[in-house]
């Protein structure tokens, strides 16, 4: 078992552009909902007898949002059903106005060493417009506190394409939160999910798409500022001192098998099967309840486990392994892709590292997308 990821969806408001499962339902549906986890772990017995696992990924929703009780019950139930390696990396999703001095004292009395905060700028406008909780001054505030209470791994994430925001704005953003002498960054472009509050003032008129060329800006910013940051580009939106990658992340760009617990959470077996939990927290606790797994399996078929492989890959680093893509896949479907990759690499968008592995350049990273749809079938 690679990794374990455990879905809390309980937040209190909901953000305007967020399109994961996630509900305002009532603190009075935690502990239903955690004792439902616990069943859940002791049903799929295999947890037990799988390998240690490397990783364990609280995410949301708002993890942040659970009560110490709450807290304290789960890590009881992980400890009771599953096996977790020594070094294995913990992780928790917070938001940085939960991060108080209560609050930390509860995460010492569990196995975290890992906390993932949702920034997203540092504009306080912005922030109102998001509907995010926070303020600038909070997330300076629970950095500083958790470096204090001793958690060195910590995790923020950007936005950048925001409505009203500037380069220079998001290159102040950049700046501030790598000065903080942070280990990890990642940050993404904005996007339009169909059904979520920000699409419907899209189209009602009320906010914009950013220019793509102010995007790209902001991207080039990202990279330069990171870099001489001495954080390395490990994937396309993530950033990390040595050493401070986010292990669970990885596992699922390399293909390896993790499972998840609770409403809304996905699993894969690293071959050819992945599932699905239902989203509805009362549905799911209801199912697990009558001693059923509340998941719908889904089959990939050669070719669709071809593409996510290229897809994955190619926002690594590392790269798409061409021995390891003719192993898996076989001969004919390598020569697939190196015809496919020809003009990108003679235009150098793509290049071949030792090894045989097919990397995205500078350039190749602001048509990712183009090139990514081009190698697949």
């Amino acid at each position: 078992m690679a990794g374990l990821y455990i879905h809390i969806p309980f937040c209190r408001s909901r953000c305007i552009y967020c399109d994961f499962f996630s509900t305002t339902l009532p603190a009075t549906w935690q502990m239903p909902y955690v004792e439902a986890l616990g069943r859940e772990l002791e049903m799929r017995a295999t947890l037990k007898e799988e390998s240690e696992g490397a990783s364990l990924y609280l995410g949301g929703g708002t993890p942040s949002q659970l009560t110490p009780e709450a807290l304290r019950l789960l890590f009881h139930l992980i400890r009771q059903h599953a096996t977790l390696a020594p070094d294995a990396e913990v992780t928790i999703e917070a938001n940085p106005d939960d991060v108080t001095p209560e609050w930390i004292e509860a995460l010492h009395q569990t196995p975290v060493n890992r906390v993932s905060m949702g920034v997203q700028s540092l504009d306080d406008n912005i922030l109102h417009l998001l509907r995010r909780r926070h303020t600038a001054h909070q997330v300076l505030r629970a950095v500083h506190m958790l470096q204090e209470a001793g958690y060195e791994n910590l995790s923020l994430d950007l936005i950048y394409g925001l409505p009203g925001q500037t380069l220079s704005q998001f290159q102040g953003d950049v700046r501030q939160l790598l000065d903080l002498g942070i280990p990890h960054l990642s940050a993404y472009a904005l996007q339009f999910e169909p059904d979520t509050p920000l699409m419907a003032m899209r189209q009602a008129g009320t906010v914009s798409e950013a220019d793509e060329e102010l995007s790209l800006e902001c991207y080039q910013s990202l990279i330069d500022l990171t870099r001489e940051a001495g954080l390395e580009h490990y994937e396309i939106s993530n950033f990390a001192r040595p050493g401070f990658r986010s292990r669970h992340n990885s596992s699922y760009w390399t293909g390896e098998p993790y499972i998840g617990l609770g409403a809304g959470a996905h699993s894969y077996d690293g071959h050819n099967t992945r599932s699905y939990n239902c989203e509805d927290v009362e549905t799911y606790i209801q199912t697990i309840g009558q001693g059923r797994l509340p998941l719908t399996e889904e089959h990939l078929d050669r070719d669709t486990r071809y593409n996510e492989r290229v897809m994955l890959s190619l926002r690594t680093c590392e790269g798409l392994s061409l021995p390891l893509l003719e192993h898996d896949f076989g001969p004919e479907r390598r020569s697939y892709c190196e015809r496919m990759a020809a003009p990108h690499l003679a235009a150098q968008r793509v290049q071949k590292k030792e090894g045989e592995a097919l990397c995205l350049t500078r350039q190749g990273l602001f048509v990712s997308d183009d090139i990514i749809s081009d190698l697949m079938v």
